[in-house]
C-alpha cells in the first residue's frame, strides 16, 4: 500500500527488511525509486500507481545493493538510472555467465522464489554532469557519497522537502561499513556520507531511509548523530549505546548484532 509522506511522495514498504520503495508523482506519470524485493510486491505498487491515476515513467536505484536494484515488468518499460559507478557495478555482475545463479544464491529464503532476477540490474548511469535525476517532474537532486557501498546516491525531493537516503539513515540498521574493495577507508567513507546528507539537512523536512522507519527532520539529525557515535564506539573499541543493539532492538532485527560484532573485528581497535 503506497502511503503519502509528502506532497507528491509516497512510500511502499516490504514486509521483508522493510525496504521503502519511494514515488515522486509528476505530471505524465512517476518516479519510483528502489522499487521492493518481491515480484507481489512490484505488482501491488503498480496497481497502487494506477489508482492514483499514474504510472512509472522512470526509475532509479540508490546503490548497486540487490534488493535496491529489482524491477518487474507490471512497472513498464521505462529508463532505469543510477550513479555511474552503480551502473559499472551492476553492468559487471550481469557480464558473468553464471550472474542469475550467483545472484539467486543470496537471496533471503523467505522470498527467493518471488524475487524476479529478469530486469534485475538493468540501471543506467545518469547522463555526464547530471544533477538532477532526468525526468519530466519536480526537480529531484543526486547526493553521491562514498558510504555503505560504491556508487551510493540519496535523493532530494527539492520541493516536497524529502530525502530518499538509500541505505543510510535507518533505525534499524546500524552502519554497514562497504570493506569488499580492500582500496577505501570504510569508517572515513561512511564519515564522508553522513557529512553530504547534513549539508542538505536544512532543506529537509521529511526522511525515508531504504529501511524503517519514515522520519521528519528532527530524526534526520538525530539518526546522523548516532550513526556518527556509533562509529565513534566502533573505531575506539567501546560497545556502542545503540537502541538498535542490545535487549531493546526490534523483535525480528536481532541479527543486526551480527553485523556490528563482524565489523567489531574488522575496525575496532
Amino acid at each position: 500500500m503506497l502511503t503519502h509522506v509528502a506532497q507528491g511522495v509516497l512510500v511502499h514498504q516490504s514486509e521483508l527488511l522493510q525496504n521503502n520503495a519511494v514515488v515522486v508523482q509528476g505530471p505524465a506519470g512517476a518516479l519510483v525509486v528502489d522499487p521492493g524485493l518481491t515480484l507481489e510486491e512490484m505488482r501491488c505498487l503498480a496497481d497502487d500507481l494506477s489508482r492514483e491515476g499514474q504510472r512509472a515513467v522512470v526509475g532509479f536505484a540508490t546503490h548497486p545493493d540487490w534488493d535496491h536494484v529489482l524491477w518487474a515488468p507490471e512497472l513498464g518499460d521505462v529508463p532505469r538510472y543510477g550513479t555511474a559507478p552503480c551502473a559499472e557495478i551492476l553492468r559487471e555482475r550481469r557480464a558473468q555467465p553464471d550472474w542469475e545463479a550467483r545472484e539467486a544464491e543470496g537471496l533471503p529464503p523467505e522470498i527467493a522464489d518471488d524475487v524476479p532476477l529478469g530486469l534485475f540490474g538493468l540501471v543506467e548511469a545518469l547522463p555526464d554532469g547530471a544533477t538532477h535525476v532526468p525526468w519530466d517532474g519536480p526537480r529531484v537532486r543526486v547526493i553521491e557519497h562514498p558510504a555503505h557501498s560504491p556508487g551510493h546516491a540519496a535523493l532530494l525531493v527539492e520541493d516536497a522537502g524529502v530525502l530518499v537516503a538509500g541505505d543510510m539513515l535507518s533505525d534499524l540498521f546500524i552502519p554497514m561499513l562497504d570493506d569488499a574493495r580492500g582500496d577505501n577507508d570504510p569508517v572515513a567513507d561512511y564519515r564522508a556520507g553522513l557529512d553530504r546528507l547534513e549539508e542538505v539537512a536544512g532543506e529537509v523536512r521529511v526522511v525515508v531511509p531504504g529501511h524503517g522507519s519514515v522520519g521528519g527532520a528532527d530524526a534526520l539529525r538525530a539518526r546522523i548523530e548516532l550513526d556518527r557515535a556509533y562509529l565513534d564506539a566502533l573505531t575506539t573499541g567501546r560497545m556502542p549505546d545503540d537502541p538498535r543493539l542490545g535487549p531493546a532492538v526490534a523483535p525480528g532485527w536481532e541479527w543486526v548484532g551480527f553485523i556490528h560484532e563482524g565489523q567489531a573485528e574488522r575496525f575496532g581497535s
